[in-house]
């Protein structure tokens, strides 16, 4: 079985996919902040969730990207947490 850290780096060689992956990466580093920071705080999604003044479906749409959230839901997230939620630009 093709181990998932392996798949991705094979994938990655292809010009095609590594552009759609760059374009897509600052995605991937929210949704890993999210979780981290929930894995930190030693709590569920439902917690989260309940902390947030949402359900849980919501928590999990936001932890796999599915949806795009607003900076408003960012900050109830990482208050739900214990994190405060910051904005950084960087140049290109």
């Amino acid at each position: 079985m093709t181990k998932l850290k392996t798949l991705k780096r094979e994938l990655l060689k292809d010009p095609e996919v590594r552009a759609e992956f760059d374009v897509r990466a600052p995605e991937y580093e929210l949704v890993s902040a999210l979780i981290a920071a929930r894995k930190k705080a030693n709590l569920t999604q439902a917690e989260v969730a309940e902390k947030m003044g949402t359900k849980q479906a919501a928590v999990a749409r936001m932890e796999s990207g599915r949806q795009k959230p607003s900076y408003k839901s960012i900050e109830r997230y990482a208050e739900a947490t214990g994190h405060r939620a910051t904005v950084t630009l960087v140049p290109e």
